[in-house]
């Protein structure tokens, strides 16, 4: 349940700080916290697939991927939501 909480708080640290950075917005608090669990995973894939190992061995190692996973995973959301011409961003991607 620790580790549950703890991938929680990471996934909320990381997708906020992310929606703040990467320009038009998070999500709200639900829609953040998503943003921030997946892009803790990409974060991880591009990490290991770079290094080869868990470098991000601490929780504040373990945030700053997370965080520039969901920073990554915003940008293509805005990239996928502006090729489809009716709205603006990644909420745009998500309606449609």
């Amino acid at each position: 349940m620790g580790h549950l909480i703890a991938w929680l708080v990471v996934g909320l640290i990381a997708g906020a700080l992310a929606g703040r950075v990467v320009q038009g917005g998070g999500f709200g608090f639900l829609g953040d916290v998503v943003v921030g669990l997946v892009g803790a995973f990409i974060g991880g894939l591009i990490l290991h697939a770079i290094t080869r190992s868990d470098v991000a061995g601490s929780f504040v190692g373990e945030c700053i991927v997370a965080f520039l996973g969901a920073c990554i995973l915003l940008g293509l959301l805005r990239l996928v939501g502006r090729g489809h011409g009716g709205g603006r961003g990644a909420t745009a991607a998500i309606r449609h």
